[in-house]
């Protein structure tokens, strides 16, 4: 199973290294026990997911995503040769349909870094009214 530094796992949630402390030290998340202090990828998985179902602050719409997105693997449906692969970029949920026989050769699990590089025609900017 993956794991984290504090530091990662920071940047990856895009909170601050304190932070991170804090919910360790409270019991949101869990460590691997080691030293220095590590995050299992499944409990960073489950924070990351969380987090971006909490109210977002609406002056986060004044910027424009780029193409690549580092995030944590957040969940993997397998139906036959295709499997959903669902990361969670900071508050960006991104999920890519690949095939089964891909997901394994990239060795994807949840917990897993990963990377959604997006190649689109269209892209559509919106800012809140006023």
């Amino acid at each position: 199973m993956p794991s984290y530094k504090i530091a990662e796992a920071a940047r990856l949630l895009g909170v601050s290294d304190d932070t991170v402390r804090r919910w360790v030290d409270s019991g949101t998340l869990t460590t691997t026990g080691s030293s220095p202090a590590e995050i299992p990828g499944d409990a960073l998985a489950a924070r990351a997911a969380e987090l971006a179902g909490a109210p977002r602050d609406p002056a986060d719409v004044l910027s424009s995503a780029r193409n690549r997105f580092v995030g944590i693997v957040t969940r993997i449906q397998r139906d036959g040769l295709m499997a959903q692969i669902d990361i969670q970029a900071g508050p960006h949920r991104v999920v890519s349909l690949m095939s089964a026989e891909g997901a394994d050769e990239l060795g994807l699990e949840v917990g897993s870094l990963a990377t959604a590089v997006i190649k689109a025609t269209h892209v559509i900017v919106e800012t809140p009214k006023g």
